[in-house]
């Protein structure tokens, strides 16, 4: 997922400007972020996200099920509170049903 030198692939890249352009409030799976690019799966959306994604809102990109990424859970469900992410009635996960978005503006 890297160029020579240390800096992130193409791929990567495209993931991460995509990422970038999730609103506040909205959420996208890791495969809706694959699908929505046309590349890639996603488990390499993950790993880009794992090796690249913290100066993106690494939180906006969720387990398919609504689950916050794993590394971070907590952090993940303060950023929801904060930017009124719709969240299932336990407040553990994200609402997809509610807060998946499409990709358009």
């Amino acid at each position: 997922m890297s160029r020579p030198g240390g800096y992130p692939s193409e791929y990567a890249e495209r993931v991460l400007e995509f990422v970038r352009s999730i609103p506040e409030g909205r959420t996208m799976s890791y495969g809706d972020v694959a699908e929505y690019l046309e590349e890639g799966s996603a488990r390499s959306v993950g790993a880009v996200m794992a090796t690249w994604g913290a100066d993106a809102p690494w939180w906006r990109v969720v387990f398919a099920d609504g689950a916050p990424p794993s590394s971070r859970p907590e952090r993940a469900l303060e950023r929801y509170a904060a930017e009124g992410t719709p969240l299932t009635l336990d407040g553990t996960r994200v609402d997809m049903e509610r807060a998946r978005w499409d990709g358009t503006s």
